[in-house]
């Protein structure tokens, strides 16, 4: 997807397509096991917030951060760890808050 998209100067429209298919083959694999699909904000702040007292912790914007203390809790966190701990959580949020 990303040579055509070089090669015949479509630009983004069809790397957004390759993922948009991606996605979209998941939804219908997922429903096929009585699963979900749920989409988490890509503005979500999961890498800024302590997983484990949910302060938000601006200095963590520097991406060369890569460990990070919080000031609240003292909890010692990696910083792509902690972001996934916060993507699951935030998933699971809004996995339940759906009818």
């Amino acid at each position: 997807m990303k040579a055509v998209s070089r090669s015949l100067n479509f630009g983004k429209s069809v790397s957004d397509n390759g993922w948009g298919m991606f996605t979209t083959f998941l939804k219908y694999k997922l429903e096929e096991q009585g699963k979900k699909l749920v989409n988490v904000d890509r503005f979500f702040a999961s890498s800024q917030t302590c997983s484990v007292y949910g302060y938000k912790n601006a200095k963590t914007k520097n991406l060369a951060l890569r460990e990070w203390d919080c000031p609240q809790c003292k909890t010692h966190h990696d910083r792509d760890v902690n972001a996934a701990v916060n993507i699951r959580n935030e998933g699971m949020r809004l996995v339940n808050a759906l009818p």
